[in-house]
């Protein structure tokens, strides 16, 4: 139930600072961003957690280095993605990984899923397009929502990842190092994109963008994919993936108190579904991935898995 809640947490941190991200990208090119952000969140967690560094092994620094490319790919589709569709939009499908979790276990990894798994991330898809997307017209897929698709199906298999390394790997490592990853990934599409005039850097100074990388590479990134690392060594990948569905869930909140947008009954109607999703998740889901009482963050970041 801890690790649960941390998920909640970690989904409360992405979905206050969506509206965040949004208005960054409008004054940072994508890449500038995301290197600056990562930078930050690597140093973050450098400083903190230095002791721990020179003790790093090979398997933990490959393991890293993929959660940290997927984390990079997810984010500049994502993030590419957001400047050419609306945050709804964006958060939607996003938060459809829910869907290609399981069906990416049950395809590469051989993952047997129980049907209740299914209808949870079906009901959970199903309130978030209630949730994000306005009724109306009908919805045509724009090259922004094409990108954020791919996303998200880069972020279910850094979910699945994380879900396994989390076993046997230290935490700190795992965090600091796909940070680390990503930063510096984000940093070689800086020059690369300058270089090309693919993406020339621009950075126009401000509130907005200082505000937007300091939250997210904060909350968001140092404390947040640290506290999703801990909470995954205790909860199967599938089951996170229907939590992580809270993220606009909280998006929606977050722009009532902060902005007074109301919620209409659809975004009340799907909201209630993506309840009932963790609901039957909770209740009829898979297994724990570990006994129900976890050992503390700050136990569990600097244990070690002594078999290699």
């Amino acid at each position: 139930m801890r690790a649960d809640l941390a998920l909640a947490l970690v989904t409360c941190f992405w979905g206050v600072t969506f509206v965040t991200v949004k208005s960054a990208v409008s004054n940072v090119s994508v890449f500038l961003f995301l290197a600056l952000r990562f930078v930050l969140a690597a140093v973050i967690l450098g400083a903190l957690h230095f002791h721990a560094l020179p003790q790093l092994r090979k398997k933990e620094l490959l393991a890293g280095a993929r959660l940290g490319l997927f984390m990079f790919l997810g984010y500049a589709f994502q993030t590419s993605g957001l400047v050419y569709t609306t945050p709804a939009k964006s958060a939607f499908l996003t938060g459809s990984c829910v869907v290609f979790v399981p069906i990416l276990l049950a395809l590469f990894w051989r993952g047997r899923l129980g049907l209740w798994t299914y209808a949870s991330s079906a009901a959970a898809l199903a309130g978030l397009y209630l949730l994000t997307v306005p009724g109306g017209p009908a919805w045509t897929l724009q090259p922004g929502d094409l990108l954020t698709l791919i996303g998200a199906v880069l972020f279910a298999v850094h979910i699945i990842l994380a879900g396994q390394y989390t076993r046997s790997h230290s935490l700190v490592a795992l965090s600091f190092l796909q940070c680390a990853t990503t930063a510096l990934l984000a940093v070689a599409f800086c020059g690369l994109g300058a270089a090309s005039g693919w993406q020339p850097l621009r950075f126009v100074p401000g509130w907005p963008s200082y505000s937007g990388i300091v939250i997210t590479a904060v909350f968001a990134t140092a404390a947040g994919f640290t506290i999703q690392l801990w909470a995954q060594r205790y909860t199967p990948p599938s089951h996170a993936a229907v939590l992580f569905t809270l993220e606009p869930v909280f998006a929606a909140v977050t722009s009532y108190l902060v902005m007074g947008e109301r919620l209409g009954r659809r975004s009340l109607l799907g909201a209630a579904l993506i309840g009932v999703a963790i609901l039957v998740a909770e209740l009829k889901g898979p297994a724990p991935a570990a006994p129900e009482s976890p050992q503390p963050i700050s136990a569990a970041v600097d244990s070690r898995n002594t078999s290699g």
